[in-house]
């Protein structure tokens, strides 16, 4: 399951490395916090494999750092992350990808450091993956959201994992359904961010700095009885529905689908 995942990823950042690019993942430490910034603006911080081997590695630099109390994930731009990248769903290590975001999500959830989500702008598709596998969340006004998978002949299977336990079951039924945007409050309302400020750094203030006064093995074992339901459902259901996302990935209709998208135009089956 992991070995065609790991290839894929460090052929990305053995590829990135060769053409000189610089990080999509960005680091900073100040006081005890670790900012992991997504600055994959071209793509608009969309999950591609290189991406995803780089944030996986931050967090695990991050988890070995005996000064780190919690981690924060933002983003440069007007877009958290837009989810799948598209371009790259036709690769040969697509089917694998699905799996990639599964054990991407699974570290954000194991971290023993609490993870805080710093939302400026746009979240899409797997990208609200990565808001529920945070613990804390805040967005600001500029921020919308959507599930837009039903739209494109997918479905947000490898992201339920984290979603489904955190978010109101009636709600997903909708947004999971019409691929409808909604904003920050709304978010705050149905589970999916914890905070919906004017002002996200004023408002993650005084998260940040009680993260700050938590002790290591206090915030763990904090965090160990909060996520205990999130880590049942991927031990039950990783493997199904990462299938399940990579049989969708290669259908007929979800190429149609990718494909009106990358042209803007709408799918055939749009009425």
């Amino acid at each position: 399951m992991t070995d065609a995942t790991t290839d894929a990823e460090n052929a990305a950042a053995a590829e990135n490395a060769a053409a000189g690019g610089g990080p999509l993942v960005r680091v900073a430490r100040d006081r005890g916090i670790t900012t992991l910034t997504l600055d994959s603006p071209h793509n608009r911080n969309a999950l591609s494999a290189r991406l995803v081997g780089e944030l996986r590695r931050a967090l695990d630099e991050a988890a070995a750092d005996d000064a780190t109390r919690a981690v924060v994930l933002t983003h440069t731009g007007t877009t958290f992350c837009a989810g799948a990248d598209l371009s790259e769903a036709t690769a040969p290590a697509a089917t694998s990808a699905p799996l990639g975001l599964a054990r991407l999500l699974r570290a954000l959830v194991e971290l023993p450091t609490p993870v805080v989500a710093r939302v400026m702008g746009h979240v899409r598709a797997g990208g609200l993956g990565l808001l529920g596998a945070c613990d804390i969340s805040a967005a600001g006004p500029a921020a919308t959201f959507a599930f837009t998978e039903a739209r494109l002949g997918l479905a947000p299977a490898v992201i339920s994992l984290p979603l489904l336990p955190r978010l109101d079951p009636r709600a997903a039924g909708r947004y999971y359904l019409t691929g409808e945007r909604f904003d920050a409050a709304e978010a705050a309302r149905i589970g999916l961010v914890t905070l919906a400020p004017d002002d996200v750094d004023a408002g993650l203030a005084p998260v940040i700095d009680g993260l700050r006064k938590g002790s290591p093995q206090g915030l763990a074992a904090s965090k160990k009885l909060v996520t205990a339901e999130v880590l049942r459902a991927f031990d039950r259901d990783t493997e199904a529905l990462a299938e399940e996302s990579a049989r969708l990935f290669g259908s007929e209709e979800a190429r149609e689908g990718m494909t009106a998208f990358l042209e803007r135009r709408a799918p055939r089956w749009a009425r």
